[in-house]
């Protein structure tokens, strides 16, 4: 069994790479080739946190099954708020052929579903993006965004204000050269933004539907629980596209919209499609519509990364053999 830890894996496998593979897995899972059952989540409250199991398989090759637990209260800790592994199957004969850290391979593959929705749902030429959350899973969002969109604006949002300077610190050194603004307030960046990306744990609406501008794209990563709510209603209603990474869990776990249709206000029968939909047969936008992409994250996605980067290592002859 091939071991891959953190620092291998973020060394050899970048935001590029994960965007490529997880384009591969969308059309798979068009083609009906993909396995994806629904995943079970443990909930751990009194520690504000979740432990997430969740299995897939692309029908001919391989078959993964990823554990990943989410703890945002690790932070005041200086702790990972994501933790996971990945436990990579090949199926002609069922061997465990590796087990992958999957904290880094998480935040990219959701970085690059946000990419591939802002290159199909942004308008080509947007240039603000306003980040609100700056915790473990946006770095890997502006990552993903930058890379498809020309964006010269970034505004970062957080609770606490002193997180967005060290997230800013860590954008530059990472070769971002758009401008970052911090210390503005959260709706007049929403009102300058070409392209919002949410990512928080919030059981309430992160930011005012008013000062969406029309021709904006609404990004949603962070919630993941019917009682998450991050988008607004009010972009909800006046969103023209709204598409989902997967569409049952959508319907489970996407909060705010669960919360839309229990208020009357919206029918899941309104969803445009999936991500993989869009990405095989890509609709044409207004430029003045409002778009939203929601991702709960599924497992498919996480076995096309972890496909991506064992085959990248196996072909450098990196990590680590051990027999169990």
């Amino acid at each position: 069994m091939l071991i891959l830890n953190e620092q291998l894996i973020q060394s050899i496998y970048k935001i590029e790479d994960a965007i490529r593979d997880v384009e591969n897995m969308l059309v798979a899972i068009h083609e009906g080739r993909v396995e994806n059952p629904h995943r079970t989540v443990l909930n751990v409250p009194e520690r504000n946190g979740s432990v997430l199991y969740m299995p897939s398989s692309d029908g001919t090759s391989m078959a993964a099954t990823k554990i990943v637990s989410i703890f945002p209260d690790n932070s005041s800790a200086n702790l990972p708020t994501t933790q996971g592994a990945i436990l990579l199957t090949e199926l002609k004969t069922g061997k465990h052929i590796s087990l992958l850290s999957a904290s880094y391979l998480t935040r990219l593959r959701t970085g690059a579903l946000s990419a591939i929705s802002a290159r199909h749902l942004a308008r080509p030429d947007s240039q603000v993006l306003t980040v609100i959350g700056t915790g473990g899973m946006a770095f890997e969002q502006v990552l993903g965004i930058v890379n498809v969109l020309p964006i010269q604006e970034i505004y970062l949002i957080n609770r606490t204000v002193e997180k967005t300077y060290a997230f800013s610190e860590k954008l530059k050194e990472a070769g971002i050269t758009a401008k970052i603004h911090t210390g503005v307030d959260r709706n007049e960046a929403v009102a300058q933004s070409d392209v919002i990306c949410c990512a928080t744990r919030s059981t309430e609406e992160v930011f005012d539907a008013h000062y969406v501008k029309a021709g904006t794209h609404i990004i949603g990563v962070g919630s993941y629980l019917p009682e998450m709510r991050e988008i607004p209603l009010g972009a909800i209603e006046k969103a023209a596209l709204i598409y989902a990474d997967d569409y049952e869990g959508f319907k489970t776990e996407a909060g705010e919209f669960i919360d839309a249709v229990d208020r009357g206000k919206w029918l899941f029968d309104q969803l445009s499609g999936t991500l993989a939909e869009l990405h095989v047969e890509p609709v044409e936008r207004g430029g003045e519509d409002i778009t939203i992409f929601k991702s709960v994250g599924a497992a498919h996605f996480d076995l096309a990364v972890a496909k991506g980067v064992f085959g990248k290592a196996s072909q450098i002859n990196e990590g680590e053999e051990i027999v169990l």
